[in-house]
């Protein structure tokens, strides 16, 4: 398909650059499945499911995965993607055409890594120095992965540190956080609980290609970078038995319908997982795994919007976006969120 299909007009002002306080309080878009759109607030949000139904929550942590060093005079930026080994992370580089195989580059607080292998897509495998885990080498030298648009309007601080982090983070290894997760509170999770509705976990390592833009014209020639993610045996026993019973699906962002769509087999049962996923969903696929969505408000021509469309119907996506700028919601991963109910 045409990526300028998935094109739309986003003021600037309309993406949010500090969070909801208190999270529960961020407006809530509902979109059914006949386009229908209601105005909710996320605190509403177990009035609007029903007494059975699963949230599906990613319970990745990000890692301060921003790092700003030299080689030499020249100053180098280095966002990590994805863990290679305990050593070694695959990165983009920002000025990244003056480093070569085997230069080692200098980071704050004694960090340093080594350039060892330059990918076809222009990022670098880094070689980290030492024997401290790298995930303590950047609580030390690195800071919080900001997207850009948010990046490129004030610097990441220590808000950012809570700010950016949900309330289920658990297991190190994510640079961008799942962010439709932000708006979950503990008086929200009692008050879902009270209203039978249930929860599980699953981990997604979100990568730093989740803010890359698509710059191709076709989407047939988009080529999606792998995350790594895992569903435990039990986790989809107990999702599917309680499908099985009628009970819905509900992904809460799209890391985690990506990973349980990248799980399930042609007859819709999530099978566990642990792995890579680099699954590209566009409108046409398919789902098995899922019945409705909660996500955030996404960028014009992103895979993210694709993948919204997807589930709903470009036509009713761009009706319900157009509404959202309209009334003022906030967009990206600060913003507000959408509940997609097909």
């Amino acid at each position: 398909m045409r990526v300028d299909l998935f094109d739309f007009a986003l003021p600037p002002e309309a993406i949010a650059l500090r969070p909801a306080s208190p999270r529960d309080s961020a407006r809530l878009l509902s979109v059914g499945g006949n386009g229908a759109l209601k105005d909710y607030r996320i605190s509403d949000l177990p009035g609007l499911l029903r007494a059975g139904d699963i949230l599906v929550f990613n319970d990745t942590r990000v890692i301060p995965a921003q790092l700003e060093g030299t080689r030499g005079n020249a100053r180098i930026g280095a966002m990590l993607h994805k863990r290679v080994d305990l050593r070694r992370w695959q990165v983009f580089v920002r000025n990244g055409k003056r480093l070569k195989q085997g230069d080692v580059i200098s980071f704050p607080a004694e960090v340093s890594a080594a350039a060892e292998t330059l990918h076809p897509d222009g990022s670098w495998t880094l070689h980290f120095a030492g024997e401290e885990p790298v995930e303590v080498l950047l609580e030390r030298a690195g800071r919080m992965p900001l997207p850009p648009y948010i990046a490129g309007k004030r610097p990441a601080d220590a808000a950012d540190r809570a700010d950016y982090q949900t309330m289920f983070a658990r297991a190190d290894g994510a640079v961008a956080a799942p962010t439709a997760a932000l708006h979950f509170t503990p008086e929200l999770m009692a008050a879902l609980s009270e209203a039978g509705i249930r929860h599980e976990f699953l981990t997604l390592h979100v990568g730093a290609g989740t803010f890359l833009p698509v710059k191709v014209e076709d989407t047939a020639d988009h080529a999606m970078h792998a995350e790594w993610g895992s569903i435990t045996p039990k986790a989809a026993a107990r999702l599917n038995t309680a499908r099985q019973a009628g009970a819905r699906i509900i992904a809460v962002g799209t890391t985690s319908l990506r990973l349980l769509e990248s799980a399930a087999d042609a007859h819709g049962r999530i099978e566990a997982f642990a792995g890579d996923t680099a699954i590209f969903i566009t409108p046409g696929y398919r789902f098995r795994a899922i019945d409705g969505l909660m996500t955030n408000f996404h960028l014009p021509k992103s895979t993210l919007f694709m993948l919204v469309s997807a589930l709903m119907g470009r036509e009713v996506m761009h009706s319900a976006y157009a509404h959202a700028i309209t009334a003022g919601y906030r967009f990206y991963s600060y913003g507000d969120a959408s509940l997609l109910l097909p």
